[in-house]
């Protein structure tokens, strides 16, 4: 039934619940997986309802509601952190998910009700639908430190669009699906062009082009042997002097001593203390033991001084060398940096942490035997532009990802799932490997084609051993990302609206 004939409260709910749809797609719930042809389905469901509603304001409406739920029923787990471990008022807490879903929703909202006002032919629907969805994720993913989290193209990370990833990195694959979605959905909607069916011919021989074209890449050295720790610590206990932080600085002492194996990682804070108010020699035997051993060690903890201020970090030690030190960049708003005028609402939550200093984009790799280990902490791996500017030099390109996260702070949720297919996106981006130690999940190994080699249960304390491949070379994505950001995607998405407001201005009648 065309969106047109459909009374108004029915077209109100299918926005809603293919918005809903579309969150599951990235990682759906109960088993994690992420549903291409969900996402798919779910945008082109949002399509035909613009392409057939009255006016461009109600199709900017409806595609509102859609990404408002969309956006909430993807980070709903805010609310976790906010109202469990933060102690903020449920209602408030609830407030706060809601009012994030509904002001990145705006972009979508304006996004899908400039295509509506333009009202492009066959053949440019999917290409203007295509390049106006591009440009609200890359506002999302940008604008106001960003938070692309949930993007759409993360639930292609298992499909036939993922052969993509290297050239175009997870926004261009979001842009190829929305013109396959823009197609299908103006079919939907009422009309019928062949020339509709060049978007998704278009997306086939791109991905055919990927399948057979080789990108440039090979194993650096000998694989290396990693022992990833998860330590499970409760996190409403993870900072508390009498229970959380003895328990950490035990189990976590006793397994990096223990292990065999050539790496181990521990994750993000998994130190939870500053190393001077740690008791007495005990940074200096953890360093001691790597410094002057066989192995190597990459360990999450905060650095720095009231004088100085303070970094979430990451300490590697190796044999005979000096400390390695790398500082969270992209920080987290509210958890480690206080927006302005904020200060109000984070003074409502009990939560430990503050304002952070912040690293510098591209830092140096940790280097061992042969590989170039590449450290970033928690929802650092979102941003796959700041982790390409390791990829400026390639002969120091990194030939490992660390990821160190806790995602503890949103219980055993979906995030968990999610933030697991944004590293497997990373890995198909940069074909690299990437190893995960995290507090309660997922700590995975990850090849560089994406696949997850090993992994721990969740919300269990354990140790995962096991061997990764390094890898060199310089994917197209690498290649062009390293050297201009998203700005080529920013050009693909702005040229084809820019030209059709030029094209609709030269067909007004004066």
């Amino acid at each position: 039934m065309s969106a047109r004939r459909l009374p108004g409260w029915a077209a109100l709910g299918l926005a809603l619940l293919a918005g809903l749809l579309q969150a599951a797609s990235v990682a759906w719930p109960g088993t994690g997986q992420p549903l291409w042809w969900l996402q798919l389905a779910s945008l082109t469901g949002l399509a035909a309802l613009a392409h057939r509603a009255d006016g461009w304001r109600r199709a900017a409406g409806l595609a509102w509601l859609f990404a408002t739920a969309w956006l909430a029923g993807t980070f709903w787990w805010l609310f976790i952190s906010m109202h469990v471990y933060g102690g903020l008022a449920a209602p408030l807490a609830m407030a706060a998910v809601l009012g994030l879903s509904a002001f990145l929703g705006a972009y979508y909202a304006l996004a899908v009700g400039v295509w509506r006002a333009l009202r492009p032919g066959p053949a440019s629907a999917p290409v203007l639908f295509a390049a106006l969805w591009l440009t609200a994720e890359l506002l999302r993913g940008t604008w106001f430190t960003g938070f692309p989290w949930g993007a759409s193209g993360y639930a292609h990370v298992d499909g036939p669009l993922r052969l993509l990833a290297p050239w175009i990195g997870a926004y261009g694959i979001a842009a190829v699906a929305a013109g396959i979605a823009a197609a299908l959905g103006v079919a939907v909607g009422g009309t019928r062009s062949p020339r509709l069916l060049g978007a998704p011919a278009a997306a086939a021989l791109l991905a055919g082009i990927a399948a057979v074209v080789p990108v440039a890449g090979g194993d650096a050295g000998r694989p290396l042997s990693v022992a990833l720790l998860q330590g499970n610590i409760p996190q409403d206990e993870k900072f508390e002097g009498r229970t959380g932080v003895p328990l950490a600085l035990a189990w976590y002492g006793e397994q990096l001593a223990a292990s065999s194996a050539s790496l181990v990682v521990a994750p993000e804070t998994a130190i939870p203390l500053l190393p001077q108010q740690l008791p007495e020699g005990y940074f200096e035997a953890m360093a001691d033991h790597f410094l002057q051993g066989r192995q190597a060690a990459l360990v999450g903890m905060p650095l720095g001084s009231y004088e100085e201020g303070y970094t979430n970090s990451v300490v590697g030690l190796q044999p005979r060398a000096a400390v390695y030190r790398f500082d969270k960049h992209h920080l987290v708003p509210f958890g480690e940096f206080i927006p302005p005028l904020f200060r109000w609402f984070t003074d409502l939550m009990n939560i430990p942490l503050g304002d952070f200093n912040r690293g510098a984009v591209g830092q140096d790799s940790f280097p061992w035997q042969g590989q170039r280990l590449a450290p970033n902490v928690c929802y650092e791996d979102l941003f796959g532009e700041e982790l390409a500017a390791r990829f400026a030099d390639p002969a120091a390109a990194p030939t490992i990802f660390v990821n160190v996260s806790n995602i503890g702070w949103f219980g055993d949720s979906v995030a968990i799932d999610q933030h697991l297919q944004i590293s497997r996106m990373r890995a198909l981006e940069f074909d690299r490997p990437v190893i995960r130690a995290t507090n309660t999940g997922a700590t995975a190994i990850i090849d560089h084609r994406a696949d997850v080699a090993k992994s721990l249960p969740r919300f269990t304390r354990g140790v995962l051993t096991g061997e990764v491949q390094g890898r060199t070379g310089l994917t197209p994505f690498a290649w062009w990302a390293s050297r201009w950001g998203l700005w080529p995607l920013w050009l693909l998405g702005l040229a084809p609206v820019l030209g059709a407001l030029v094209r609709g201005r030269r067909r007004a009648p004066t």
